[in-house]
Order: C-alpha cells, then structure tokens, then sequence
C-alpha cells in the first residue's frame, strides 16, 4: 500500500508541476502607495493613463506624414478650453491647395468621440458666425475651430476623430 501511495503522490507531484509549467498562475500586481490604481472598467482606458504622459504625445510618423502628403497639414491638436466647454482643433498648412477643403465654409466640420458616444458640431453665434476659419489657406498659418462641448462629455486623455468634408483625422488625443 505504501507503495502505491509514493506512485500516486509522483503523478500528482509531476501533474501539478506540468500544469504550473504549461498554464502560469495569475499574479497579483500590486499599486504603489504613491500611484492611483486602474480605472474602473466602465471608465474609459484613456482616463487610466496618467495625463502627463499623454500631453507631449504625437502621432506615428506614418500619421504625421500621411496628413502632410495627402491634406497638406501638420501639427493637429485637440484641446479643451474654457473649463472644458470647448475642444479646440488646430492645424498648420504646409500645402494651401492640398489644405482647401479644411477651410472650405460647405464642409461642416464635427468632432467625434467614440468613447463618450458623443459628435460635436462647430457652433453658430448669431453675431459672430461659426466659430471656425474660412479664410482661403497659407502655408506656414495655423487655423483653428472650435466644438462646443456643452455637458463636457469630452475630457482631456480622450482619443477623439475629426471630419471635415473628406478629411478625416483619427485618434487625436485631446489635451
């Protein structure tokens, strides 16, 4: 009998070893004292990443070069402004033919966030107009428009698209 219990006892000792080999258990991660934990998971993944880490970030050079190529602009930016009640889109013109249809007045521009369900509209003030620049594009000129944000449903560290007319802008992450 002791015999068979030394057999049983190496299968279960070689079992338990080959599953810890072949299926790693889960560790646990712990949060330093100095650091908040994660975002819940009805948060979005954005929010859990800390914003310092996401002002300076800028797009893959794919990215940066596809916009210079194809729309003849650079640097796009997406930042709230005035608490939060507006989310600024700028963009610099390399090439003002390329860069027409940005500022072209028949192209309704809109702001879209995916991850707050949510797509903002340039708005109109009745004595002021859109708040956007239709001027006809120079190169080296930074342009701008704004989105009304009203309900802030657009925060800082959100990855927001921009449209206008056929351009569109993906990922841009708002400051």
């Amino acid at each position: 009998m002791s015999s068979k219990l030394v057999v049983n006892t190496k299968l279960l000792l070689t079992a338990v070893l080959a599953s810890v080999i072949l299926f790693p258990p889960a560790q646990a991660q712990s949060v330093p004292a100095n650091e908040k934990p994660a975002a819940p998971a009805g948060k979005s993944p954005a929010a859990a990443i800390p914003r310092r880490r996401l002002q300076n970030r800028m797009p893959p050079p794919s990215a940066r070069q596809y916009y210079a190529l194809m729309w003849g602009v650079d640097s796009l930016s997406a930042k709230s402004v005035e608490s939060g009640e507006i989310i600024r889109f700028t963009y610099r013109v390399l090439d003002p033919e390329k860069a027409k249809p940005l500022n072209d007045k028949k192209n309704e521009p809109s702001l879209i966030d995916p991850g707050a369900g949510v797509k903002l509209v340039v708005p109109s003030l009745e004595k002021v107009g859109k708040l956007r620049q239709t001027a006809k594009p120079e190169a080296g000129k930074v342009y701008w428009m704004a989105f009304s944000n009203k309900g802030g449903y657009v925060k800082p560290g959100h990855r927001v698209s921009v449209e206008i007319g056929p351009f569109r802008a993906d990922g841009l992450i708002v400051q």
